[in-house]
């Protein structure tokens, strides 16, 4: 005996999602390229863990929470970092703390399980409701890091061996990894997922982006503003391109002192914009600017 409820199947044994009812097509807050509605939508439809590769603030992160919110759905969120491993993924056995509980005479020693820390992963694969599991810049953990987690990924499921447990998923959840394409991933591991890199998004995408930010911007000086933006990150030895968040944190900061095209004016493109430090984040590339804008005025 089953009935269907809203995009959940649900039996009196197992709950089952239907995949086919399950879309992303961006939210008002996040503007999703076609692209990329396409690999959301095909990782979710091939159940495989979605790859997302790109320059750092170009809006990975925040594509899993955006996922998780338009599909109305949980997210468990794992930040890797240098000295992650992947094991802290699954569970953490603290020992230490078991050792030091018998020695004071504690009574819960005689149960291994309060001394096991559930990760990530585990918690992903108890809830009984589908749910987003964000795997956050993986590439910055060392290069055994996703090839330890590759069957836990396959088939969802991994054994705890201090307690003789096999724990697998309910639901299997979606899996967003971002990287940003610091290191190589192993060949292994990348078969297994469903790649997409989100390119630095063109003049008219970014209208879009601002607009859904700051709808009351005015066009005249989003329009000089953008250009700016973009001569910058075109610049020639720039060592750090400006990201998305930044031209956003740089049009909040104009917004905030009311300016106008007027002064955003400068005499040359060669020159710093105004606020540029929400722009320009080493000495190395303002002074690239400083040098280009000495040279400009010497040419003259």
């Amino acid at each position: 005996m089953s009935r269907r409820l809203g995009r959940v199947r649900v039996n009196t044994e197992k709950i089952i999602w239907d995949q086919s009812i399950m879309k992303f097509s961006g939210t008002n807050s996040y503007i999703a390229t076609e692209d990329l509605i396409v690999a959301v939508n095909a990782a979710i439809s091939l159940e495989r863990p979605l790859l997302i590769k790109g320059e750092p603030g170009t809006g990975k992160t925040e594509l899993a929470k955006q996922v998780s919110k338009a599909l109305n759905l949980n997210m468990i969120e794992w930040h890797v970092k240098s000295t992650t491993k992947a094991q802290q993924g699954l569970y953490e056995y603290d020992a230490v703390s078991r050792l030091r509980d018998s020695q004071l005479g504690d009574k819960k020693v005689n149960n291994i399980r309060n001394y096991i820390r559930k990760g990530k992963l585990w918690q992903a694969f108890e809830t009984k409701e589908k749910c987003v599991l964000l795997i956050d810049e993986i590439d910055k953990a060392d290069i055994e890091f996703p090839n330890d987690l590759l069957q836990e990924l396959d088939k969802m499921e991994f054994h705890v061996y201090e307690t003789d447990q096999n724990i697998k998923a309910l639901q299997r959840p979606v899996v967003i990894i971002t990287s940003n394409n610091e290191k190589e991933l192993p060949d292994a591991f990348l078969r297994r997922c469903f790649f997409h890199y989100i390119k630095f998004p063109d003049m008219e995408t970014m209208k879009k982006i601002v607009h859904s930010h700051f709808p009351k911007i005015k066009e005249s000086l989003l329009a000089v503003a953008l250009t700016q933006f973009y001569e910058l990150r075109d610049t020639t030895g720039i060592k750090k391109k400006p990201s998305t968040s930044e031209v956003l944190d740089w049009l909040k900061l104009l917004l905030a002192d009311d300016l106008n095209t007027d002064d955003l004016k400068r005499p040359g493109k060669d020159s710093l914009p105004v606020l540029h430090g929400a722009l320009l984040k080493n000495e190395q590339d303002v002074h690239l600017f400083e040098r280009l804008a000495f040279l400009a005025r010497s040419q003259r």
